[in-house]
C-alpha cells in the first residue's frame, strides 16, 4: 500500500514539474506551447504544440503527450488481441481542416501467449494539423476516449484544449516541446530506413493456415527484430520466429496466420501492412510497407479440397494445371453434362461411314468451341473481378435472361431432333443440331459451346481446386488453367479427330436413327423442363409457367409449319420474360426439410463453442451435382440418420439466387462453386471441407474428426 502511494505521488511530483515547465518562460524567451492536463489515476494526457503561433504555416507540428503510472500501458493503432487506440473527436475545433495521428513504434507486450502493442510509461503521439485557413488562430478541442490497461483495463474519456494565435511561431528545438514531439517523430517508420530493408516477402503453408515468410536485412547485426502485422479483420498474426544467418545481419522471420470466426475471405491476395522494427536499439529502428500477400506457389492443402489426400504438399503452377485438365475431363460423365452427351452420340452417329477428314474436322470443330468457350469465361471472370463483383462457377445460371435463352436453344434441340424441322433456322440453332461437318462446322463448333454453358452448373473433383485457385490468381494464371479445363472437356472429341476411325466403323445412318432421335429430343426438352424450374426459383412460379407457355406455343407454331417470322417473335418474346419479369423475393437459405437449419456463419462458432457438430450444406436448384449428393448420401442411409437426430446440426445455403454472403463464405474456403459441403466441430473449429462428390464414408469421417475422434 505504501509502495503504491509512493508511486502516485511520484507520478504527480512529475506532472507538477512539467506543468511549471509550461508556465516558465525559456531564458530565450520562447513561450513554450501546451495545453492543460488531463488526469486520471492512472494517467495523464494533455496537447503540446512545436510552435507557440500559427504564423502562416499550412501544416502545424503537434502531438498527444500520455504519461502512465508504472505497470499502465495504452494502446497502438492496431492493439492485438484487444483493447482499442486513443480515438479524438475534433468536431468542436476552430478553424481546423484535418488532423491526422501519427504513430511511433510501439512494444509488444505478452501476456499468456496472448499479443498486444501499445506504449507504456511516457509517449508523444505527434500530430499533422492542417487549419483550414492559413496565418489564422487555431482553436483544438479534442474529446479523447483511450483505454489504461494493467492487470485490469479502465477506459478514460475527457477535452482535450489548445489555442495557438495568430503570428510568429517557435521553431522546432527551440522549446521542450518541439523536442519532444521531434524525438517521437524520428519513432515513426516510413516506407524505408537507412541499413534497413525487407529483403523477400513470401506467403506458404495451407490456404486454412498460412504462414508469411519474411527476410529482413540490416547493416549492422540484428538484436531483437521484430514484425508487426496488420490485416483485415478477424485474422491473427503470430509472434515471429526469428533465425539468424550472415552474422546476424539477416533474419527470417515467421508468422503464422490463424483465421478467427469472424475473418471474410482468405488471407491470398489481402493487403497487409508490415512494420519491421529492430526493438533492440534506442531509439528503435524501424520501416513500414503494405504487401498484397500472396502465395508463390499453390497452397499446400489445395488437393485436400477435393479430399484425394496425398504425401506431397508442395503444388505449383504445373499441378493446377494438371488438375484442370483432369477436372475438365471428369465434366464429361456428370450429371449436368448428360444432355450434351446426347448431341455427342447423335453427331458420332451421323458420321458412320463417312471419310475420316470429314470426321476429324466435325469433331475439332466442337473441341474448338469448348476452348473459346472457356476463354470467354476467363475474360468474363476478368472483368467481374476488376468491377469488384463476385467470382464463381456456375454464376450465370443465377441470371432468368440467361435461363430463359437456355431453355430456349434446347426447346430448338429437342424440335429438331423430333423432326419438326429440317432447315436451318436464323443464326446457329438448326446447325448445332448436329450437321455433316462439311456443311456445318459451325453447328459442331456451337456443339462444343453448348457443352460448356451445360456443364458449368457441375462442380466436378480437381474442377473445384483448380477454379478456385484461379479466381485468386491474376488474368494470366485465369486464362491458362481455365484453358486446361477446356481442353479436358474437350478431350473425347480431340481423341475421335485424331482416331476418327472410331466413328466411322459406326454403322451408317439408317431408319434406326428416327429412334434415336426421338430419344434425344426427350433429353432435350427434359433439360429445358429443369431449366423452368430453376428459373421459377429466380423469378416466380407464375413468371416461369409464362415463359413455359410462350416454348409450348413456339413448339406448336413450328410444328404446323406457320411463318417463320412468328417463331422469332415467340423467341423473343421468351427473352423479354427473362429479362423484365419482376423478380421473386429473396429465396430461403433453408430447404423445406424438417433438419435443416437456415444458414448462420456466425452461429456456427457458436454451436462450436458448445460442443455441437454442424454440418453445412451450400446448394442450388441449378446444381444438378448438389441434387446427386442429396439423393445418394445427405438423403439416405447413415449420413440421414444423423441429420434427424440430435447429435448433428444441419445448416443449408441456397444459393439459387445470388447472396453476397454465400459467395464470401466459399471464398473463405477457396471454393467459386457447387456443391460445397463442411463440417465444424470441437476438433475442427476452422471446418473440414468435403469433396464436390460426396460419399458416405468421407461426411461419416469428418463428423467423426469434427467431433474430436
Amino acid at each position: 500500500m505504501a509502495e503504491r502511494l509512493l508511486k502516485r505521488l511520484t507520478f504527480l511530483l512529475a506532472l507538477l514539474l512539467a506543468s511549471l515547465a509550461v508556465l516558465t518562460p525559456a531564458a530565450d524567451g520562447a513561450r513554450a506551447a501546451g495545453g492543460p492536463w488531463l488526469i486520471t489515476d492512472q494517467s495523464a494526457v494533455r496537447l503540446i504544440s512545436a510552435e507557440s503561433g500559427v504564423a502562416g504555416e499550412e501544416a502545424l507540428s503537434l502531438g498527444l503527450q500520455f504519461k502512465m503510472e508504472p505497470g499502465w500501458k495504452i494502446y497502438w493503432r492496431s492493439p492485438g488481441v484487444a483493447g482499442y487506440p486513443p480515438q479524438v473527436d475534433w468536431s468542436a475545433s476552430d478553424n481546423l481542416a484535418s488532423a491526422e495521428t501519427l504513430w511511433p513504434l510501439p512494444h509488444r507486450f505478452e501476456l499468456f501467449g496472448l499479443q498486444t502493442f501499445g506504449y507504456g510509461g511516457e509517449v508523444v503521439l505527434p500530430l499533422k494539423v492542417t487549419p483550414a485557413r492559413p496565418g489564422e488562430p487555431v482553436t483544438l478541442k479534442g474529446a479523447i476516449n483511450f483505454l489504461t490497461c494493467s492487470e485490469i483495463c479502465v477506459p478514460q474519456e475527457g477535452e482535450l484544449t489548445l489555442s495557438l494565435p495568430a503570428g510568429g511561431g517557435t521553431g522546432a528545438g527551440e522549446n521542450a516541446e518541439a523536442s519532444l514531439i521531434a524525438q517521437w517523430k524520428e519513432r515513426v517508420p516510413a516506407d524505408s530506413a537507412p541499413g534497413l530493408q525487407l529483403a523477400s516477402l513470401d506467403l506458404t503453408g495451407a490456404l486454412e493456415k498460412p504462414v508469411l515468410e519474411a527476410v529482413a536485412r540490416s547493416d549492422e547485426p540484428f538484436e531483437k527484430p521484430d514484425l508487426l502485422v496488420e490485416g483485415p479483420p478477424g485474422f491473427l498474426f503470430s509472434k515471429p520466429e526469428v533465425a539468424f544467418s550472415d552474422g546476424g545481419r539477416e533474419a527470417k522471420l515467421t508468422v503464422f496466420i490463424e483465421k478467427g470466426p469472424l475473418a471474410e475471405g482468405v488471407i491470398d491476395g489481402k493487403a497487409l501492412t508490415l512494420t519491421l522494427m529492430e526493438s533492440g536499439e534506442e531509439p528503435p529502428r524501424g520501416l513500414e510497407q503494405v504487401w498484397h500477400a500472396r502465395f508463390s506457389s499453390a497452397p499446400q492443402d489445395v488437393e485436400q479440397l477435393f479430399a484425394q489426400g496425398s504425401a506431397s504438399a508442395d503444388y505449383g503452377l504445373l499441378a493446377i494445371l494438371g488438375f484442370a485438365l483432369l477436372g475438365g475431363l471428369i465434366l464429361n460423365i456428370m450429371p449436368c453434362v448428360l444432355p450434351v452427351l446426347s448431341l455427342k452420340l447423335l453427331s458420332v452417329a451421323k458420321q458412320g461411314g463417312r471419310e475420316r477428314g470429314h470426321i476429324r474436322l466435325g469433331f475439332l470443330a466442337s473441341a474448338a468451341g469448348i476452348l473459346a468457350s472457356f476463354w470467354l469465361l476467363a475474360l468474363g471472370a476478368l472483368a467481374l473481378k476488376s468491377a469488384g463483383m463476385a467470382v464463381g462457377w456456375g454464376i450465370q445460371f443465377q441470371q432468368p435472361l440467361f435461363l430463359s435463352a437456355m431453355a430456349l436453344i434446347l426447346t430448338f434441340f429437342a424440335l429438331n431432333l423430333f423432326g419438326f424441322f429440317e432447315i436451318s433456322l436464323p443464326g446457329w440453332a438448326g446447325d448445332a443440331a448436329g450437321r455433316a461437318p462439311s456443311k456445318g462446322l459451325a453447328g459442331h463448333f456451337m456443339t462444343g459451346a453448348l457443352a460448356t454453358l451445360l456443364a458449368t452448373p457441375c462442380s466436378a473433383p480437381f474442377l473445384g481446386t483448380a477454379v478456385g485457385f484461379a479466381l485468386s490468381r491474376g488474368a494470366s494464371e485465369i486464362l491458362m488453367i481455365f484453358t486446361a479445363l477446356g481442353l479436358g472437356l474437350s478431350l473425347p472429341y480431340l481423341l475421335v479427330a485424331g482416331f476418327p476411325g472410331l466413328a466411322a466403323r459406326l454403322p451408317k445412318p439408317g431408319a434406326w436413327m428416327v429412334t434415336l432421335r426421338r430419344v434425344l429430343g426427350l433429353a432435350m426438352a427434359g433439360t429445358a423442363v429443369w431449366l423452368l424450374t430453376v428459373l421459377a426459383a429466380q423469378i416466380n412460379l407464375m413468371g416461369a409457367l409464362v415463359v413455359a407457355a410462350l416454348l409450348l406455343l413456339l413448339g406448336v407454331v413450328i410444328a404446323l409449319g406457320k411463318p417463320r417470322a412468328l417463331a422469332g417473335l415467340l423467341a423473343l418474346a421468351v427473352l423479354g420474360a427473362g429479362l423484365f419479369l419482376p423478380a421473386a423475393p429473396p429465396a430461403p437459405r433453408v430447404a423445406s426439410s424438417e433438419h435443416w437449419q437456415a444458414f448462420d456463419q456466425k452461429r456456427i462458432a457458436e454451436l462450436v463453442a458448445a460442443g455441437e457438430v454442424v454440418l453445412v450444406d451450400v446448394t442450388a436448384d441449378w446444381c444438378i451435382t448438389c441434387k446427386v449428393n442429396k439423393s445418394l448420401v445427405l438423403e439416405r442411409g447413415p449420413v440421414f440418420d444423423l441429420l434427424q437426430g440430435e447429435s448433428l446440426v444441419a445448416q443449408q445455403a441456397d444459393w439459387t439466387n445470388p447472396d453476397p454472403e454465400i459467395a464470401a463464405y466459399l471464398e473463405s474456403f477457396g471454393r467459386y462453386g457447387i456443391p460445397f459441403n463442411a463440417v465444424y466441430g470441437p476438433g475442427a473449429p476452422d471446418g473440414i471441407a468435403l469433396p464436390e462428390l460426396l460419399s458416405e464414408a468421407a461426411v461419416l469421417e469428418a463428423i467423426e474428426k469434427a467431433r474430436g475422434g
